[in-house]
C-alpha cells in the first residue's frame, strides 16, 4: 500500500530562486550604466580624434602647398593694397632671400586688383647679393608698372643690406623710434694664430693657388690680403651709396657721415632725406594709398621645411654649411 502510494506522489518542485536584492539589483544597474557611459565616451573620442586628424591632414596641405587668399594667377581680389612682409636677415633662405621676395613682388604688382605694393620691413640687414637681386628687381617692377607706386614700412630697424631694399622704393615710412641707416659694409671673422702658437696647434693647409687660403681663421692675415678685402669692402660700398643716391634723389641731404656705417633714429631720418615721413601699413594703405583693404602676398615657408628645421635637418645643413663657406662681405 505504501510502494502504491509512492509511486502515486508527485515529485517535487525545484526550491524557487530567491529574488535579487536591492543591493545586487543597484550594482548591476550601475555596471549596465558605467558600459553604456564608457561606450558613448569611447564614440566621442573617436569622432574628435577623427575630425583633428583630419584638420591636420587640412592644414598640411594648405601649409605645403602654401594656398593663400590672393587666388591664382590671372584671379584679383578688387582694389586692394599689396603687403609683402619681410623680417630677419637679408640672407639666401628665409623671408629676407631674393627666391622669397622676388616671386611675391612680381604676383603683387601682376594682379590688376593692387592699388600699390607696400614692403613691411624689419631688418638688420644681411647679403649684399640677395638686397642687389631684390632692389634691381624693385626697380625694374617700379618701370613696368609707373601707375603703382611701391613703398616701404619700416618696423623697429632698417639697417645696412634692408636700406639698401629700401631705397629701391618710392617713398620710406618710418616710425620715429626706428633705427634707420648704417650705409656701410663689413668683413669679420676670427683668427686663432696666437691660440694655436700658445697650445702648440700646427695649421697644415695645403693649396693650389697661392692665395687660395685668403682669410682662412687658422693662417695669419697678410698684408696683401687685408688690402684685397678692403677693396672689395670699399668696391661693394660704392655700390650701395649709388643706389642709395639714385633712390632718395635730390631729397638727400648728404653729411659726412652719411655713408660712414653709423645709423639714426626715424624722425633724423627724415631730416636727412633717408626716410620721408611717419607712417604704419595700415596708415599707409588708408591715408596714401587710399586702399584700406590689405592682401598679403608674403610667401610662407611650407610645413615640410618647418618641420625639417625643428628636427634639425636645417640645423646640421646649416654646420655643415658654415663648416667649408669661406667669410664672406655683410652689409649688417
Amino acid at each position: 500500500m505504501s510502494d502504491n502510494l509512492d509511486q502515486n506522489t508527485p515529485p517535487a518542485a525545484p526550491p524557487a530562486k530567491a529574488a535579487p536584492s536591492n543591493w545586487e539589483r543597484e550594482v548591476l544597474e550601475k555596471l549596465v550604466f558605467a558600459t553604456l557611459k564608457e561606450q558613448t565616451a569611447a564614440r566621442r573620442w573617436g569622432i574628435f580624434f577623427k575630425a583633428a586628424t583630419l584638420l591636420v591632414i587640412v592644414f598640411a596641405l594648405s601649409a605645403y602647398f602654401d594656398f593663400s587668399w590672393t587666388g591664382s594667377d590671372g584671379e584679383t581680389l578688387g582694389r586692394h593694397t599689396a603687403l609683402i612682409e619681410v623680417e630677419g636677415s637679408i640672407e639666401s633662405e628665409g623671408s629676407g632671400s631674393a627666391a622669397v621676395v622676388i616671386p611675391a613682388l612680381n604676383k603683387a604688382f601682376s594682379d590688376s586688383g593692387s592699388v600699390a605694393v607696400v614692403l613691411h620691413i624689419n631688418s638688420p640687414g644681411g647679403s649684399p647679393v640677395q638686397a642687389g637681386m631684390i632692389v634691381d628687381e624693385m626697380i625694374r617692377l617700379r618701370k613696368g608698372y609707373p601707375g603703382k607706386p611701391l613703398y616701404v614700412v619700416v618696423d623697429e630697424i632698417c639697417a645696412s643690406g634692408c636700406y639698401y631694399i629700401a631705397a629701391g622704393a618710392d617713398r620710406i615710412y618710418v616710425n620715429k623710434a626706428s633705427i634707420i641707416g648704417s650705409i656701410g659694409v663689413l668683413m669679420d671673422g676670427f683668427g686663432f694664430t696666437g691660440v694655436m702658437e700658445k697650445v702648440g696647434v700646427e695649421r697644415r693647409l695645403l693649396t693650389a693657388g697661392e692665395n687660395k687660403g685668403f682669410m682662412d681663421p687658422f693662417s695669419p692675415l697678410t698684408e696683401k690680403h687685408k688690402q684685397h678685402a678692403q677693396t672689395m669692402l670699399n668696391e661693394i660700398h660704392q655700390q650701395f651709396i649709388q643706389v642709395v643716391r639714385n633712390g632718395r634723389g635730390k631729397r638727400l641731404k648728404e653729411t659726412p657721415d652719411m655713408f660712414s656705417g653709423l645709423f639714426w633714429t626715424g624722425a633724423k631720418s627724415i631730416d636727412l632725406g633717408l626716410a620721408d615721413a611717419y607712417g604704419t601699413v595700415d596708415s599707409v594703405a588708408r591715408d596714401v594709398v587710399k586702399a584700406e583693404d590689405i592682401v598679403d602676398y608674403t610667401q610662407h615657408e611650407g610645413l615640410p621645411e618647418r618641420v625639417l628645421k625643428k628636427f634639425g635637418a636645417a640645423m646640421g645643413a646649416g654646420a655643415m654649411k658654415s663648416a667649408v663657406d669661406t667669410v664672406k662681405p655683410s652689409l649688417h
